[in-house]
């Protein structure tokens, strides 16, 4: 019965807000611009291109979704509607989610892209020539990055700015020391090809290192979360079979004391092992 309440409430909420979408649209679109001028910036560096119409879409069935699941569970209109709204956040964090993957992926990319830069220029290619190349043989998303900037360098560009905004869009450090070594050899007339094979080693070396130190942190960040989880689902769970439990820590001064100090204390604990579990490479 409460199921189809909760599933009653849903379509009446929905066909409320289809009743006053036409007195709304105009504000609607407005705040729904301006959101899109924030997201816009990291759309363009994933190179990818979402109408607005589907933003709004997206935005609705997020909210839509959350909130009904919230009012599912807790019955609590109130707290459904501000899970709502948090719902607008969903979509904010799979965005960050998605740029950080493709930034990995370009990330692991390189090694292979560095090879083919190599082997081009031994062929006798020049470096924009090798640089299409790359375009041509690699997949998204390093070929996107590239390309883009064989692209602003055939509009007139100059070479080392297009770097240079590749560098700033894409903020890696593997990348950061072949943009380097590229610029310094257009200066200086070195050997690129001696330098990049060079560099396919440091940078092979450099990910194993940090995929071994990445390893080692697991498991110290996996304990540190069953530490940080489990006195609240034991707390939760004493409550539930007895709450007379906990009734002298929340009535009595002392008790009251003792509850901040284990909150203060795993608050503590926590931010100590997310310190120690990160280490950087």
């Amino acid at each position: 019965m409460s199921i189809i309440i909760a599933i009653l409430a849903f379509f009446s909420l929905g066909m409320f807000f289809y009743a006053i979408y036409p007195f709304v649209e105009g504000r609607l679109q407005n705040w729904q611009r301006r959101r899109m001028d924030k997201i816009a910036p990291q759309l363009d560096r994933m190179f990818l291109r979402i109408p607005y119409r589907r933003m709004l879409a997206m935005d609705i069935a997020c909210t839509s979704i959350i909130g009904y699941l919230a009012f599912y569970i807790t019955k609590n209109p109130y707290l459904a509607a501000v899970s709502a709204f948090l719902g607008l956040a969903i979509l904010n964090f799979i965005l960050r989610q998605m740029e950080a993957v493709r930034k990995n992926k370009f990330t692991n990319q390189l090694v292979d892209g560095l090879m083919i830069l190599s082997g081009s220029l031994k062929a006798g290619l020049s470096l924009i020539q090798s640089l299409e190349a790359l375009v041509e043989e690699m997949p998204p998303p390093i070929s996107q990055e590239f390309g883009l900037v064989v692209t602003e360098n055939r509009m007139g560009v100059p070479l080392e700015e297009c770097l240079v905004k590749l560098k700033r869009r894409m903020q890696s450090e593997e990348l950061d020391m072949i943009i380097t070594t590229i610029m310094v050899g257009m200066d200086t007339g070195g050997e690129l090809t001696t330098v990049f094979s060079n560099l396919v080693l440091v940078i092979r070396e450099r990910n194993r290192l940090f995929s071994r130190v990445k390893a080692l942190c697991v498991q110290g960040k996996l304990q540190g979360r069953i530490m940080m989880f489990l006195p609240v689902l034991f707390g939760f769970a004493a409550y539930r079979i007895n709450p007379g439990f906990f009734s002298v820590l929340m009535n009595d001064a002392s008790g009251r004391l003792l509850v901040g100090y284990a909150v203060i204390s795993e608050i503590i604990g926590i931010i100590l092992i997310m310190r120690l579990s990160h280490i950087e490479v």
